[in-house]
């Protein structure tokens, strides 16, 4: 809405609670207060071409504020492609993107990022868990300092997608499961096979049953 209106970016607006969030496929997400709920409105920050890439940069700046409260001793803070944030193999963040072309020609892209800090969502697909679990004592407003942050300190080394190297070669130093079995769900239909890491244009690298190495630039990923 406020892009709309003429917003010109760079806005983060942040939440108590959210009682009509939205997950990843058109997913219902209500989420209670205690956690971190932020959204970020960026206006034309890459060219269209490059945008693949920014889930990437999005999850290592996500994942350098996390660590910031994780206690020493803490279970492994990983990134499970493309930009979901697991301690232990259990789910504590998610981001999801989403864009629009404008009336007036420019494209608004925002970045939502939800953080479990005080209470985790049960029966979900995947196990999730929220940093008071993991020992961690913060509370919403502090870990948003240290997103506010390590954001800028990532989009400046994106750079529009310019600098994707240095962001893959970042994420690859956190990737979970790399040579491990996975399955991803595609729109429509799963595939299985050996996580082979990201390519240098951030795409997943799935090695398949047939020794057939496959590229996937969207999916849902669960391990075997």
């Amino acid at each position: 809405m406020r892009a709309r209106h003429g917003e010109e970016g760079g806005l983060w607006i942040t939440a108590e609670r959210q009682t009509g969030g939205r997950g990843r496929r058109g997913r219902p997400w209500v989420s209670e207060a205690g956690n971190l709920y932020a959204s970020l409105l960026l206006i034309d920050p890459a060219p269209v071409a490059s945008l693949a890439s920014l889930p990437l940069a999005v999850a290592v700046a996500v994942h350098d504020a996390v660590r910031q409260v994780l206690p020493a001793g803490s279970a492994q803070l990983e990134i499970k492609w493309p930009n979901d944030l697991l301690i232990g193999r259990r789910k504590v963040s998610g981001i999801l993107l989403e864009g629009e072309k404008l009336k007036d020609g420019r494209q608004a892209l925002v970045i939502g990022i939800g953080v479990n800090i005080a209470f985790k969502p049960e029966g979900t697909p995947f196990p999730a868990t929220c940093l008071a679990d993991e020992g961690a004592s913060t509370f919403p407003e502090a870990l948003f300092a240290y997103l506010f942050a390590s954001m800028a300190d990532m989009l400046q080394l994106w750079n529009g997608g310019a600098g994707i190297a240095r962001v893959v070669e970042r994420w690859r130093q956190h990737a979970c499961g790399m040579g491990e079995r996975i399955i991803v769900n595609l729109p429509d239909r799963s595939v299985s096979g050996t996580f082979r890491g990201i390519g240098d244009d951030g795409l997943l690298m799935l090695e398949t049953d047939a020794k057939v190495l496959m590229p996937i630039a969207a999916g849902d990923v669960f391990f075997e």
